[in-house]
């Protein structure tokens, strides 16, 4: 990439791509566009996200321009860490990942969960044309309900985000409950932050068509413009509508999404407001199945193009509205908040293994009872923030103080109305009987759970000796208020209130500039988990919990390249289905692991990524005795995500891409007497930028899971089959 002053003032500048991750800028005199991209044409780096704008009056944060690209473009030198507010990767006593938007588009995601992958600590146990994005981040569940949106919790699809307002993905590997308050589904592994998308200085718009899969077509819309005597004032709307065959035989997968942001930048004062609307309608979707537990062998997986469920109808809906402030008090103190309201709503076809009294689950060759239900759910939610960070020095150490209150109120409703076990079927997962129809009306969901999540945070990293060492330490107090009720009777039937001071330390040392040396221990108290339909303790509420990590690790910025190595180990209850089908703790399980990563440009042709993350999942306090020492179920003990792209040399505006996908076995339960075989996914890819017409345009064409291969993704018992061979193509005109 060359900077924008070295190239000749004899060429003139093209149009340029107002999402700089979609392309090249291309640029020359020459008439003819063949002839510019075999003999003349150059390309140059464009800010296509909001880096670096220099607007008077700000700095690195939430609302101002992001921390840069790092060599290569698919990861960002920085990020934001909730009460720690916007730090440097080296500056930072956490592991972390900011993907950018080049990545996003470049391996063409359709959702956060496709980029998430690219990191080894990061794995999904469900697949695309499922019910929702769920992740494994450490070992530890994630669900898709605790995915941040701009730093505040519940605000995101609870199924899925769709990638096209993403700006930046920011991963924060173990518990985050400190930075950013109390997950409302209890996460611990990590926690992944959306950063939207505003509009940019140069105004574009850009239109891709992309086709999916066997039949599924859509259109991207994305336009940005700034107004103002200083560009003070911005609007970016995207929008997308897609239908069609997808990765399911005989389904349809149709979206219509649309994302609007505005945006004020002034001296002193900053202000956003993001809309969001997600509409999903799917037709065979991707399902999940529960498999016995006894099973002498696993069952090999069906054809992924197939659905033991065949007839299954998901309706999705999703509005958001949240708005951001952040004002500068002085040049040292900044005070700051938001807030947000979510609706969402379910409609589904729940089809189910578990049938009481009669089977629990498929056995070995893949035979099981199917029965069916109704199972409709809503939520509605309102998350906020306030507070105030400041910069001061005492002597010689240098602060960087942040308070800040959250709050966080969800009410979740559902409707559940199944067949009885007499009106079960028997199934099988390579020859599924078509779904019996749902004998019970159809009702309207009523509320069975409230939570209110509530906490206030100090936090201060103090500097010294010009920033060689960082000592972070902070406090939040935290209270987790849960109810839940009858569905039919809305009578009350579970409670919970409980508080917790949980700490956090890091400290940072850098022997040399481009060297940090750093530990971290973070404490953090989970809401319990509100127990959903198709257990026999549906309704009821497990108690809260605190879970703790240590970590120690390096980072090495060696110019192009960072590499990092990580040691850590976290601990929570280990949650189980029991042989009665209830949802319960049993003991502790504590994930001890070592990460390895590697990120950044190997030449200035070549940019890449790998990592790898070697796990040992241990149940140290589990309720049978004999268990103690086994592996917790499901949780695989290594796992290596690497992905290269290379600029060719012979045809100017080429690259083509791989990526690949390493995951070991993991048990079926927690007695480790069966385990799920190993995978292995190759993705591989190309992307062309050249002129049409005079205007920029980005050609990319993707296969995911080249080989077709077929494996399972679990996390434990319950299961879904891998998506099959996965064709993307698409292209990106922008005007």
């Amino acid at each position: 990439m060359r900077d924008l002053n070295s190239v000749s003032s004899a060429r003139s500048m093209c149009a340029l791509i107002g999402a700089a991750s979609l392309g090249l800028c291309w640029i020359g005199s020459v008439s003819d566009a063949r002839a510019q991209a075999a003999t003349q044409l150059e390309e140059i780096s464009v800010a296509g996200e909001r880096v670096g704008s220099g607007r008077a009056g700000q700095g690195v944060g939430l609302l101002r321009d992001l921390p840069p690209p790092y060599a290569g473009g698919q990861i960002a030198r920085g990020g934001s860490l909730g009460v720690l507010g916007t730090k440097d990767v080296l500056n930072t006593p956490f592991s972390t990942v900011n993907f950018t938007q080049q990545i996003i588009q470049d391996q063409q995601a359709r959702t956060a969960a496709d980029t998430l992958v690219n990191d080894a600590s990061v794995r999904l146990t469900t697949a695309s044309n499922g019910f929702s994005d769920e992740f494994v981040i450490r070992g530890f569940p994630v669900q898709a309900q605790d995915v941040g949106l701009n730093g505040l919790y519940g605000l995101v699809s609870s199924n899925r985000v769709a990638a096209q307002y993403i700006e930046r993905i920011e991963l924060l590997k173990g518990p985050g409950a400190f930075m950013y308050g109390i997950p409302p589904g209890g996460s611990v592994g990590g926690s992944i932050n959306i950063v939207t998308k505003r509009a940019l200085d140069l105004p574009f718009v850009q239109v891709t068509p992309q086709f999916i899969g066997a039949g599924n077509f859509g259109v991207h819309l994305d336009a940005s413009t700034r107004a103002g005597e200083n560009k003070e004032w911005g609007i970016r709307f995207n929008g997308l509508g897609r239908t069609g065959e997808a990765t399911i035989n005989d389904g349809n997968l149709q979206t219509g999404l649309g994302a609007l942001s505005l945006d004020y930048q002034g001296e002193r004062l900053r202000w956003a407001l993001d809309a969001i609307s997600q509409n999903d309608d799917t037709r065979n979707f991707r399902p999940q199945i529960n498999f016995l537990s006894d099973i002498p062998f696993i069952p090999r997986p069906p054809n992924a193009r197939s659905n033991w469920f065949p007839g299954t109808e998901l309706r999705q809906r999703d509005n958001t509205i949240a708005s951001f402030l952040e004002y500068d008090l002085t040049d040292w103190l900044t005070v700051y908040g938001g807030i947000g309201y979510r609706a969402g709503s379910n409609r589904q076809t729940f089809p189910d293994s578990r049938v009481f009294g009669i089977s629990n689950g498929v056995d070995q060759f893949g035979n099981f009872r199917l029965i069916n239900a109704f199972y409709d759910s809503y939520s509605s939610t309102v998350s906020g923030n306030a507070g105030a960070k400041a910069r001061f020095d005492t002597g010689f150490v240098n602060h960087a103080m942040n308070l800040v209150f959250t709050g966080f109120s969800r009410e979740d409703g559902y409707a559940y109305v199944a067949n009885t076990p007499d009106e079960s079927v028997p199934s099988n997962i390579y020859r599924p009987s078509p779904l019996p129809a749902v004998n019970g009306a159809r009702i309207a969901p009523q509320r069975y759970a409230d939570t209110t999540l509530t906490s206030v945070a100090l936090a201060d990293t103090m500097s010294v000796l010009d920033d060689t060492v960082l000592l972070t330490a902070g406090v939040r107090y935290q209270v987790v208020d849960q109810t839940g009720y009858d569905p039919s009777t809305q009578a009350r039937t579970s409670g919970y209130n409980a508080d917790a001071t949980s700490p956090l330390a890091g400290i940072v040392v850098k022997p040399w500039k481009n060297v940090s040396l750093y530990a971290n221990y973070a404490e953090g108290l989970t809401a319990g988990t509100v127990v959903g339909a198709g257990y026999s303790n549906a309704g009821a509420i497990l108690a809260p919990f605190k879970s703790d990590q240590q970590e120690v690790g390096v980072k090495i910025d060696w110019g192009t390249v960072t590499t990092t190595a990580a040691l850590f180990q976290i601990s929570r209850p280990d949650l189980v289905q029991t042989a009665a089908n209830a949802l319960a703790y049993n003991g502790e399980q504590r994930n001890r692991g070592l990460e390895l990563s590697a990120y950044g440009a190997l030449l200035p042709s070549l940019r890449g990524f790998a990592s790898a993350t070697f796990l040992n999942p241990e149940l140290t306090k589990p309720i049978d005795p004999l268990q103690r020492g086994n592996l917790a179920a499901g949780v695989p003990d290594l796992t290596v995500s690497a992905g290269l792209e290379w600029d060719t040399p012979w045809v100017p505006g080429l690259a083509v891409n791989g990526r690949v996908l390493y995951t070991s076995g993991s048990y079926l339960t927690s007695a480790n007497t069966v385990r799920f075989p190993d995978w292995t996914r190759f993705d591989l890819g190309f992307r062309y930028a050249s002129l049409v017409a005079g205007r920029p345009a980005v050609f990319r064409f993707n296969v995911e899971n080249v080989a077709d291969n077929r494996y399972w993704l679990t996390t434990g018992t319950f299961v879904t089959v891998a998506a099959p061979r996965t064709f993307v193509v698409s292209a990106s005109f922008t005007f």
